[in-house]
């Protein structure tokens, strides 16, 4: 389950909080191990013993299904014991602190604190108030590390490799954590980022990530090797700066008629849920360039790796 041994630990990150934080090399390590992961699925008894003895709680404070779910039969599958931690019924509604709740369920025998919350930060601030691990499900508009990591392994499975292809990101970027963990990720692993959308949706600003930065999606789709769409969240379509449905779907909608204007082998990705019909026609997220749904099995083994070396650095034996 581990790369090959070297001189120099590859993973030495009791955290993970962002891709921001990572080298290339430990991404590829994470990418690698997950690798090494897959396999686990497809046996007959699907557990393997890496975690066993140890606690991992899911503290999600926002609303997630995939997420959740995913970290939860991925430290399953690793034979630790799991805590789903519920925020409406918490003691945080009486007015208790992250930190103190955190501190609380730590005093439990937690390993392992998997969180997601809507403000940016807390990951980090989580980190520095108690001695388990934490790994970042998702901090407000700031990162969402393992949908990047799992992102990025679907490309490399599918490609064959990352180095040099041109990878659009669609959709409104601006609000989007998952925007920002990808183009972190993709460029240290040497792809061209382009990010696509309403110019009201996709500031400027990100050009200062070393991206290009533009609203003619039509211009963009026959150079691109991957396009990856990003969910419109329904609560932000009647906002000021967001054009209407129809002309979003218009303008930013992958539909056949614009798959058709792409090279033949691209690959279209989605972290979901889709709202089918605006970011995807249903032919399009259903049809053979699409892999949303190996997304959703390739980030349980992406997990799997993030728990396993998050824990094993912990214990004192960083993987090599």
């Amino acid at each position: 389950m581990t790369a090959p041994v070297t001189d120099t630990p590859v993973w030495t990150r009791k955290h993970l909080l962002a891709l921001a934080d990572l080298s290339r090399e430990e991404i590829l390590h994470v990418l690698d191990t997950a690798q090494g992961f897959q396999e686990v699925s497809t046996r007959s008894v699907k557990k393997v013993p890496a975690l066993r003895g140890r606690v991992v709680v899911n503290m999600f404070f926002e609303d997630s299904t995939r997420t959740r779910m995913s970290f939860e039969l991925a430290a399953q599958r690793l034979s630790a014991d799991v805590i789903d931690f519920s925020e409406r019924v918490s003691s945080t509604k009486k007015g208790e602190t992250l930190i103190d709740t955190a501190r609380n369920i730590e005093a439990m025998g937690v390993d392992i604190m998997v969180l997601r919350h809507p403000a940016a930060g807390a990951a980090l601030h989580l980190s520095q108030a108690v001695d388990c691990c934490v790994v970042n499900a998702g901090d407000g508009q700031h990162a969402h590390p393992t949908q990047a990591l799992l992102d990025l392994f679907t490309i490399r499975e599918r490609k064959g490799r990352i180095d040099g292809l041109n990878v659009a990101i669609v959709g409104d970027i601006g609000h989007s954590r998952v925007a920002r963990s990808d183009v972190r990720g993709l460029q240290k692993l040497g792809a061209n980022v382009t990010l696509v959308g309403p110019p009201t949706l996709v500031p400027k600003a990100f050009e200062q990530m070393g991206t290009r930065v533009t609203s003619d999606f039509e211009g963009v789709l026959p150079e691109m090797d991957v396009i990856n769409m990003l969910r419109i969240q329904k609560e932000r379509m009647s906002a000021s700066g967001f054009p209407s449905v129809r002309e979003y779907v218009r303008l930013f909608g992958m539909n056949h008629e614009r798959l058709g204007r792409c090279k033949p082998d691209v690959l279209i990705m989605h972290p979901g849920p889709v709202n089918r019909g605006i970011e995807l026609a249903a032919d399009v997220a259903d049809g053979p360039h699409s892999s949303i749904l190996r997304q959703v099995t390739n980030g349980l083994a992406v997990r799997m790796a993030v728990l396993f070396l998050c824990q094993q650095a912990a214990a004192g034996t960083p993987v090599m």
